[in-house]
């Protein structure tokens, strides 16, 4: 039994914990290897490689006079350069001082400024890539649709008597001709064609024969996915679970289902849920969620937090690696517009800011994500990535946007800016970056 078994299994805080700890080290380890690993060959040295703060529990030096170590309080981590006075990468002034031409040379503070700026930049950098390499990765592994519907693995639906089977290629459902993925549209088109019944009469093409065999809505009420910290979530809603009813009534199809929540505006539905073969129900309700638009811009639906899909899985084809890789940076590109635009219609007030998380939101995220399997945790932690490396980018002092800042300073100015005032919006940054922490942490704890 894995770690993502026990957390399916038992659920608890303890599991939740592990899951976040897990997840943020990750993602540090990688942010702060990319600061390290460009600081030394932009020829920067650096003392300490840090993932957590506080005791250390473990540490070695390695060759270069770096040591590496494992502190006690995993929320994060740090690389502690030549001349640094802190993990904050404050400068040592003393230090500095006592030091040759060639030592400077090997510290953050007196090292050319192209090789500080790409030492800092390093760390979202490579946050951006262990995105855009995992995104690739699940697109390798999962395959990608081709333009003909072929039935890759049949799901468990009720009553499961049905004789479409794998391998076959769908023809026509109910007499309407398949057009296939290439023209969403007209594909889009078909799917609207097709009655709200079942069993329906499937034509597919199997072993070279052109059969007609039944089969179930093309689109049923089949939660495939399942967002964490939703509504469907906390009342115990599992992957695989079939919505035959709602308050009462009868329903065939997916759309059916989102349209009772979304018209419903918030109020509580009873659910009927087919499982295993047992009949469940659920109360629950709604939930308000602002949603960002593919022509820019948010809007707020209903929601209770399920994704539908076909009644099957379709057969797929393995992407080029090239494919593969440009979703990948696709995909990377998305999570980061997401991330400013919802940061933006939160500051205007278009959108509420109940949508930032804190550490207990992403915390008790990562425990969901991990408990519906392994990649979907790998999937959560590239996403988690990939909005981490944006953050850092942000020009506030304290993060590496706001250490880009001071450089575009130096560079125009032709001198550093004041260490004085360094300090002073350093500290600044620090009580800007714990209100913001202050502020996800109570939206965490109040909103619903």
């Amino acid at each position: 039994m894995d770690i993502f078994s026990l957390i399916s299994g038992f659920g608890n805080t303890f599991w939740v914990v592990i899951a976040f700890v897990v997840a943020l080290s990750i993602i540090v380890a990688i942010h702060e290897y990319g600061h390290y690993i460009v600081g030394r060959w932009s020829g920067i040295g650096a003392d300490v490689f840090s993932l957590g703060f506080g005791p250390v529990l473990w540490s070695r030096h390695d060759r270069h006079g770096t040591k590496w170590q494992i502190a006690a309080i995993p929320l994060g981590g740090y690389v502690k350069f030549k001349g640094d006075a802190n993990a904050a990468s404050g400068k040592d002034g003393e230090a500095m001082s006592a030091m040759s031409e060639r030592e400077r040379r090997q510290t953050m503070h007196g090292a050319p400024l192209w090789a500080r700026a790409a030492t800092i930049a390093a760390g979202p950098l490579f946050n951006f890539i262990l995105s855009t390499l995992v995104f690739a990765a699940v697109f390798l592994s999962r395959g990608e649709v081709g333009d003909s519907l072929t039935v890759g693995k049949m799901h468990s639906l009720p009553p499961a008597s049905y004789g479409l089977q794998t391998g076959d290629e769908i023809t026509s459902i109910a007499g309407l001709a398949n057009p296939g993925f290439a023209d969403p549209k007209a594909f889009e088109s078909f799917v609207d064609g097709i009655p709200l019944v079942q069993p329906l009469d499937y034509g597919v093409l199997r072993g070279g024969d052109r059969l007609t065999v039944t089969g179930p809505y093309l689109y049923p009420p089949l939660v495939l996915h399942l967002a964490p910290r939703s509504a469907a979530y906390e009342i115990g809603m599992e992957i695989g679970d079939v919505i035959t009813a709602i308050d009462g009534r009868a329903i065939t199809g997916f759309s059916e289902l989102k349209e009772a929540v979304e018209s419903g505006a918030g109020k509580p539905l009873l659910l009927t849920v087919w499982r295993d073969g047992q009949e469940l129900d659920f109360a629950l309700t709604p939930r308000r969620a602002d949603e960002p638009q593919p022509e820019g811009g948010f809007k707020t639906f209903w929601r209770i937090g399920i994704g539908g899909g076909l009644a099957f899985e379709p057969a797929t084809e393995t992407p080029g690696v090239g494919a593969a890789l440009w979703g990948g940076l696709a995909q990377t590109g998305v999570i980061i517009k997401g991330s400013v635009s919802g940061l933006y219609h939160m500051v205007t007030g278009a959108i509420s800011t109940c949508n930032l998380s804190g550490p207990v939101g992403i915390a008790q995220t990562s425990g969901a994500m991990a408990s519906q399997g392994a990649q979907s945790f790998i999937w959560f932690i590239a996403v988690l990535s990939a909005a981490i490396g944006m953050l850092n980018l942000f020009p506030i002092p304290m993060l590496d946007g706001g250490h880009l800042v001071f450089l575009a300073y130096e560079a125009l100015a032709g001198r550093p800016p004041n260490d004085a005032v360094v300090r002073v919006l350093m500290t600044a940054g620090l009580v800007i970056v714990l209100s913001l922490m202050t502020f996800g942490l109570t939206n965490d704890l109040f909103c619903p």
